[in-house]
């Protein structure tokens, strides 16, 4: 926390922190200051693959500054050509057709996420829109090592609450509909294309399973899930002879299992299994689609082989490869892999792994620029709630701060309390841009996978049913106790940051617990949850029941009491510390609203609060130039609450659309480099 004069001066609204004066810096981390752009800016080369037939190699890179898709003879990197010609908006994933004559990639309009699919033939460069349908999102409904020709996507344009299936003929581009969905949340393909399995969402905020025939759905499901295993329990993806489907399975257990499943009897067996965390990966045949080998992350990724030839592949790879280890791509022969490794201290590298020989071939660094920094260690922790719950979570402190090694800091350190979104999902053991960032500024960073995230069991999603802003936040403010207590930090030195759910952490300590940190960073973070469970994307129709389970009711009178009183924006008037809030105007899941009311709630009770508005960004911020823009504030931010190091902001502002609707004053440099922009 500030000190009391001025944490009373900023609720009074009479002073900002552009005029105060920071507390005093903590030790200076030893290594130098790492340039921002070097974290947030392009990396590059990423995402490395192998196409099918493996003649081929792409990646990710900057043409003109923008991430666009390269490509080169397999055999050759050298010879890459740049295949795409993005001008604005970064392409961030691709794929490559079974037939390896085409790439694949989806993008959106400024973050609306109405993805269109669009192909490029490799030989020559042309780019097709295989779905042009406006105001519309594609799914990838089904791919098949079989059939080269075609995929299966789901479109809604006729009904945006629902995917219709189409066939989609590669070659040509046509179109051919198989399946006009009124009321279905997914389907499952096998390797024909053929849909098998159709889920239904349940009043329970559970799911219904129905075989397929064409166009004909049973009647009776073939298995049910309840809302316990909602998030722990799909189907995972049949052979390729079609006999057996697999499983990722919660059901009569805990922790989900890697189930296979006779698809003729029902008879399922025990594949894999962990008890303390849910089976999180497969490695799986090319040419018969049986799992060679599973993995389960509880603190690290561990890795079990059924398949000996792929345990060899596994030791091989782990003995000659210093980090955790990601296998990208599989040729269809299985002759050759891209492997990545994240070493955490240094980034991530990409290889070609060559498996009759055992032979690896460095293909690219993806931030080379890094290479020799200083980057800091992460070390994984277990944390006890006050409730005796285990918190698996990551703590990262700055270089030359550790003098043991041993995850205690030498001296306590500010700091930022960084929370993951979903909150349905997970943080985990690797390299971490933003951990690297804070570090590398002077802060201590801690990440806490608080009840309700994934990976670690049903009971533990469970017990973050309807406890946002409650035992969910109890978690983060649990953790940080347990900071002060171990002396990695003090009380008064704690800043809460993060996005999606970890935004609305962010907004629910600075509300719920105004004493507890001593500023905030919110990123697209929810303010009324009744608002945002009304403003949903309609695509997302199917699990709205869930959401409703999980979080509280709007359709009955205690529902919206608790949505009501979990909502930071009823509580705005308790907020004593500085806050910075990040928006992305297109955001169809976080709506600007979400942040424009908290933003008018607080200038009504004169409490400082720094607004940045970004008008071609949604749920988070995909242009670089935008990342580098916030960031050079957030660092300016931090540094005058925490009393961190920053990089000046120069000309962190270029080619970025950053807007300042309110409160530049507040954050110190804001409105002269806004100026100078």
């Amino acid at each position: 926390m500030r000190s009391a004069a001025l944490a009373l001066a900023v609720i009074l609204g009479t002073t900002s922190l552009a005029a105060a004066a920071p507390p005093p810096p903590a030790t200076s981390p030893a290594a130098p200051l790492i340039e921002r752009a070097k974290f947030f800016g392009n990396p590059s080369r990423t995402q490395g693959k192998l196409s099918p037939d493996g003649k081929w190699l792409s990646w990710i890179a900057p043409r003109d500054g923008v991430m666009n898709i390269w490509v080169a003879p397999a055999g050759d990197p050298t010879k890459a050509k740049a295949l795409t010609a993005e001008k604005t908006r970064p392409i961030r994933q691709h794929f490559w057709s079974p037939d390896a004559k085409m790439i694949l990639f989806v993008n959106d309009k400024g973050g609306d996420e109405n993805f269109v699919l669009y192909g490029v033939n490799v030989v020559t460069g042309e780019q097709r829109t295989l779905t042009p349908q406006e105001k519309t999102r594609v799914d990838i409904v089904g791919t098949s090592r079989r059939i080269k020709n075609r995929i299966l996507v789901g479109l809604n344009n006729r009904d945006p609450k629902w995917f219709d299936v189409y066939s989609l003929d590669l070659p040509t581009g046509k179109l051919t509909l198989v399946f006009k969905n009124e009321g279905y949340a997914g389907f499952v393909a096998d390797e024909s294309l053929k849909l098998r399995l159709a889920a239904k969402s349940r009043p329970d905020g559970g799911s219904d399973y129905f075989r397929m025939a064409g166009d004909k759905i049973d009647a009776t499901p073939v298995a049910s899930v309840g809302l316990d295993d909602s998030l722990s329990t799909a189907p995972a993806g049949y052979t390729d002879d079609g006999k057996t489907l697999y499983w990722i399975d919660s059901r009569d257990r805990d922790t989900a299992a890697l189930i296979a499943q006779d698809a003729a009897s029902g008879a399922t067996r025990i594949v894999g299994q962990s008890s303390k965390a849910d089976i999180s990966e497969t490695l799986t045949d090319p040419k018969t689609g049986v799992v060679q080998a599973y993995a389960a992350t509880y603190v690290r990724t561990e890795w079990t082989a059924l398949d000996p030839k792929i345990g060899g592949d596994l030791d091989y790879l782990k003995a000659q490869l210093k980090g955790d280890i990601h296998i990208t791509s599989r040729t269809d022969d299985d002759s050759a892999w891209t492997v990545v490794v994240d070493p955490v201290t240094a980034p991530a590298a990409t290889y070609r792994y060559d498996r009759a020989a055992q032979t690896l071939t460095k293909l690219f660094v993806n931030r080379p620029e890094l290479e020799g920094a200083e980057l800091a260690a992460m070390h994984p922790v277990e944390i006890k709630a006050r409730d005796g719950l285990t918190l698996v979570s990551y703590l990262t402190l700055p270089a030359g701060t550790d003098g043991k090694g041993d995850g205690h800091p030498d001296q306590p350190l500010p700091l930022v309390l960084f929370v993951h979104g979903g909150p349905w999902a997970r943080d985990g053991y690797g390299y971490n841009g933003y951990h690297q960032w804070l570090a590398n500024r002077g802060y201590a960073v801690l990440s806490v996978n608080y009840r309700g995230s994934t990976g670690f069991g049903k009971n533990f999603i469970t017990a973050g049913n309807l406890q946002w802003g409650r035992k969910m936040h109890d978690d983060l403010i649990d953790a940080v106790d347990w900071a002060v207590k171990q002396g990695i930090t003090t009380k008064d030195k704690v800043a809460i940051m993060g996005g999606s759910y970890g935004g609305y952490a962010t907004l629910a300590g600075l509300t719920f617990t105004p004493d507890a940190f001593a500023c905030g960073v919110d990123i697209v973070g929810p303010s009324n949850l009744a608002t945002l469970l009304k403003t949903i994307p309609p695509y997302w129709e199917a699990g709205k029941q869930q959401f409703y389970k999980r979080m509280g009711d709007p359709t009955t009178e205690d529902g919206r009491q608790l949505l009501h009183d979990a909502s930071p924006l009823f509580k705005a008037a308790d907020i004593k510390k500085p806050l910075l809030i990040g928006q992305g105007a297109n955001d169809p899941r976080v709506n600007q609203a979400e942040s424009d009311q908290i933003v008018k709630a607080m200038k009504e009770k004169n409490i400082p609060v720094t607004y940045i508005l970004f008008p071609d960004e949604g749920h988070g911020f995909a242009r670089p130039e935008n990342s580098i823009a916030f960031n050079a504030a957030a660092e300016q931010f931090l540094g005058a609450c925490l009393g961190g190091r920053a990089e000046p902001f120069g000309a962190a502002f270029k080619g970025s659309t950053i807007t300042v609707p309110d409160g530049a004053q507040f954050t110190p440099g804001l409105q002269a480099a806004l100026a100078a922009k």
